[in-house]
Formats: structure tokens, C-alpha cells, sequence
């Protein structure tokens, strides 16, 4: 990677003169939706139950939803000037490189690589065949719902191996389903005022729960978990920025807009999700809020079980389109890797005809199906995992170990703004330095607060992440050897 100020940054960096480059195809609407299509998973679905058990009130948790995009609004700021001013493949594996080195980049990306995305891969799969069996009426067991999650992501591989406009078109399909929906679902509420009894019901507002911990910022701090956790990915269109046919422009409309619409739509539909249910609803509806409100919506006219039917529906498409996003943006992270000889050069291997990073997506594939079957006989024969869901499982680790990677990519805009002031920065985060230091200090704050609250979960991912310490130095030493 070039250092100097003055060096060009180039579009594409093989691993070598003869190798193919990524093909520069991606427009606006799809760096959108992989913003959009990234984030909207499963969490707004599953979460607000859960969300208002914990909060206990209206006010504090609809502040908290729009804190969360706030505070992504922030690091979206930061993180488009970092993307154009190294507009090459890899997101925050690029900038932490730049910024700290080889071994903080690779402590990033192999955490990414083998245990944060297959971990989320393999639970938006499993959440994909929780829907579908609610939709289809089936009862499926642990096996053979595996065994349909695996299939999916195969599946879901093999339609990124074939092109990233195959990839991206499908993200856009689903993003626009999803997203639709959700729009849908944070108006229908309110449309249906004017002509039916069963819509917003304003008391609701006002009704409150009495959570287990009654200290406002303790509820606070286990809202803003949940809800950090739906707003995670919002910074997913940058390891694509290589393929983006014009970076200066839409990376930063990706990541403003994305947030943006996220934002709104995720506002809304907690407005519509506590206009029809009441506090103690919404904690008796649990993971089925959204099809509880629907169904109460549409009962009236006998579609109750149709709105109930067609959430689940959505939820399908809304986790394949999360799965998707993971799926086309995490192997650009494995493929700078192997360009910048951090990891195994033949990761960088793009595929001549399909100009798609082929190795890293399906050891992306081959990681996320391992653990599926590890979760999978841990709940089956582990006495400990056995009261818990193969979902929760794979999204547990997720949790924490994320956190001090997005903390030390914001805080990167502070370091190279200070080691190279005069170099070109196509964007810049506006009101420095008060935006990253805005960031950094509601993610130092929930930082501690998910060690403290999650203590050995955290010691877990702490320790996975050091034991990428050796890894690089055994990739450094065979890769030295093959020079």
C-alpha cells in the first residue's frame, strides 16, 4: 500500500499485471441497497419485542432508535472520507491498514472472515427457515432445518461467484421488497385511522412496563444493544468501492442515503409497532411483533392470517437480502487481504470470466455451513446450549467483537488527518473534529457496557481475536518463503 500523500490511488490493485480486475459496474441504486440491504435483517423484525421488555417506556425507546442512527450517521461521515480517499476494495481492512498497520488490519479482517460473518451468514440462514416453516405451517427439526440453512447458503454463494451484478441485482430485488415493506408497515397504521377502529390507538404511547433494572441508564444501555445490533452494517458498501462506477459521487450518497432511509424507515416502524400495541403487547408478542400488529390490523376484514402470513414472507426476504450483502461484501475484505500479503495470496485470486473474488467467497461459504454444524451439535449434545436456539448461538458472538474494529476505523480519520494533513481527500468529514469524537465517545460508552453486562462473552471474542496474532505470523512466514 502506498503511504505517500502524493502517491494515486489506483482502482484496482491485483496481485499481479496479468491478474483480471474487479469489473466497475455498480451504480447509485445498488450502492444504496447494499447499505439498506445489508442492515434491514432480521433485528426489526425480531428485536422490538424484546426492546420493550427491556426499555419499559415508549419515550426512552424511540429516542434510543434515533440515537442509533445518529450515531451511524456519524461514522457514515467519517468513513465516506476514508473510502475516498482509497477507493480500492476491502472497506475498513483498507483504512485500518493505512491507518495502524498489517497485523491491526488482519486482526480485522480474520475475525470478519472466519467467525463474524459465517457466524451471522449461518444465523440470518436459520432466521430465513424459521419464517418459512411459520409460513408454510411445517415442523421442522434441528437437522433437517440445518441442513435447508446450509442449502441456502450454497445457494446464495454460488449467485455471487456468477457476477457481482448478479449479486447486486438480487441485493436490489430484496432491498426494495424489504424495505418497502417496513415503509409499509410504519404507514399503515396511520392510513387506516381515517376508516378503521383497529389502527393507532395514541394511549399506547403512554403505557409503560417496570423492567427488572429500574436505572434508566441501565435500561438504556440494553435497548441501545439490541438496537445497535439492527443498525449494524451500515458501512457495507465500502469494501465494494472498487466495482463502483463513480465513487467520488455515490460512496458518499451510499452511505448518507442509506443511513438516512434507514433511519426513517426503522423510526416509523416502532411509531406504528407502539400506535397498535400496548407496552405489555408488545412484551407478550416477543419475536412476532410485526405479524401480531398486522394480524390485529387486518383481522377486521378476515386477513388476519394473510398479514401474519406475509410478514413472515417478508422476514424471509428481508434475512436472504442480509444474507446476500454478507455474502458479496466479506470476501472483497479476504480478497484485500490476500493482495496486501497479509493472508493466503491465492484469496486475491479473482475468476477470469465471472471477474468475481472466487476463493474467498465460497471459503466464506465453506466457514458459515462448519458453523452451522458446530452450533448445531452444540444444542443437540452440549447440556449448557441446549435451552438455547441455533440463531442465538451464532448471533451471540457478534456482539461484541465488532465494536473496537468500527472504533479504531473512525478514530483512523483523526490519525491520518494528522500523519498526511496535505493529502487529497476527495470528502471531508464536516465539523472535525467533533463528528469522530462524537462517535468514539457513544462507542466507548457502549463498549463498556456490553463487557460489563456481557463479561464472558466478551472474554470469548477477546480471545478469538488474539489468536489471530500467530496466524499472521505463520501466514507471513510461508508467504515469505513463497516469494
Amino acid at each position: 500500500m502506498e503511504n505517500s500523500p502524493t502517491a494515486p490511488e489506483s482502482p484496482a490493485t491485483p496481485d499481479t499485471d496479468s491478474s483480471p480486475g474487479l469489473s466497475r459496474t455498480l451504480g447509485p441504486g445498488i450502492a444504496i441497497s447494499m447499505v439498506v440491504g445489508a442492515v434491514i435483517g432480521s433485528g426489526i423484525f425480531l428485536k422490538p419485542g424484546q426492546i420493550a421488555a427491556d426499555g419499559g417506556s415508549f419515550p426512552l425507546i424511540i429516542t434510543a432508535w434515533v440515537i442509533g442512527g445518529i450515531v451511524c450517521l456519524l461514522g457514515g461521515l467519517c468513513v465516506a472520507e476514508l473510502a475516498l480517499m482509497m477507493p480500492r476494495a476491502g472497506g475498513l481492512y483498507v483504512y485500518l491498514q493505512e491507518a495502524y498497520g498489517k497485523l491491526t488490519a488482519f486482526l480485522y479482517g480474520w475475525n470478519l472472515f472466519f467467525f463474524v460473518e459465517p457466524a451471522s451468514n449461518g444465523a440470518l440462514a436459520i432466521a430465513f427457515v424459521g419464517a418459512l416453516t411459520n409460513t408454510m405451517g411445517w415442523e421442522l427439526g434441528l437437522g433437517s432445518t440445518t441442513l435447508i440453512a446450509g442449502s441456502l447458503v450454497v445457494l446464495v454463494a454460488w449467485i455471487n461467484f456468477v457476477g457481482v451484478v448478479w449479486g447486486g441485482r438480487f441485493q436490489a430485488v430484496t432491498t426494495i421488497v424489504k424495505a418497502g415493506f417496513v415503509g409499509l408497515m410504519a404507514l399503515l397504521p396511520f392510513a387506516m385511522v381515517f376508516f378503521a377502529e383497529q389502527s393507532i390507538q395514541f394511549s399506547n404511547y403512554s403505557t409503560s412496563l417496570v423492567p427488572a433494572d429500574t436505572s434508566v441508564a441501565t435500561r438504556f444501555a440494553v435497548v441501545m444493544l439490541a438496537i445497535m445490533w439492527a443498525y449494524s452494517g451500515w458501512h457495507f458498501v465500502t469494501p465494494v468501492a472498487e466495482e463502483i462506477r463513480n465513487p467520488r459521487r455515490d460512496i458518499p450518497l451510499a452511505l448518507l442515503g442509506g443511513i438516512g432511509i434507514l433511519t426513517l424507515l426503522y423510526v416509523g416502524a416502532n411509531l406504528a409497532f407502539h400506535g397498535v400495541l400496548s407496552m405489555e403487547e408488545m412484551q407478550a408478542a416477543g419475536e412476532t411483533v410485526s405479524q401480531t400488529m398486522m394480524a390485529r390490523l387486518l383481522a377486521p376484514y378476515g386477513w388476519g392470517k394473510i398479514g401474519s402470513a406475509l410478514v413472515s414472507a417478508v422476514i424471509m426476504c428481508s434475512t436472504l437480502g442480509a444474507l446476500n450483502g454478507g455474502m458479496l461484501i466479506t470476501p472483497r475484505v479476504t480478497l484485500a487481504m490476500g493482495r496486501s500479503g497479509t493472508f493466503f495470496r491465492s484469496f486475491a485470486y479473482i475468476h477470469p470470466r465471472y471477474r468475481t473474488p472466487a476463493v474467498a467467497i465460497f471459503m466464506q461459504m465453506t466457514m458459515a455451513l462448519i458453523l452451522l454444524v458446530a452450533s448445531l451439535l452444540l444444542v443437540s449434545f452440549v447440556k449448557r446450549f441446549q435451552e438455547q436456539s441455533i440463531f442465538t448461538i451464532l448471533s451471540n458472538y457478534t456482539v461484541f467483537c465488532y465494536g473496537p474494529f468500527l472504533m479504531l476505523t473512525i478514530a483512523a480519520v483523526m490519525v491520518l488527518r494528522s500523519r498526511e494533513p496535505d493529502r487529497e481527500r476527495p470528502f471531508r468529514a464536516p465539523f472535525y473534529p467533533l463528528v469522530p469524537l462524537g462517535f468514539l465517545a457513544f462507542y466507548g460508552w457502549f463498549m463498556f457496557m456490553i463487557l460489563r453486562g456481557l463479561f464472558v462473552e466478551s472474554l470469548v471474542s477477546i480471545g478469538l481475536i488474539l489468536l489471530g496474532i500467530p496466524v499472521f505470523l505463520l501466514v507471513r512466514l510461508l508467504n515469505s518463503r513463497t516469494v
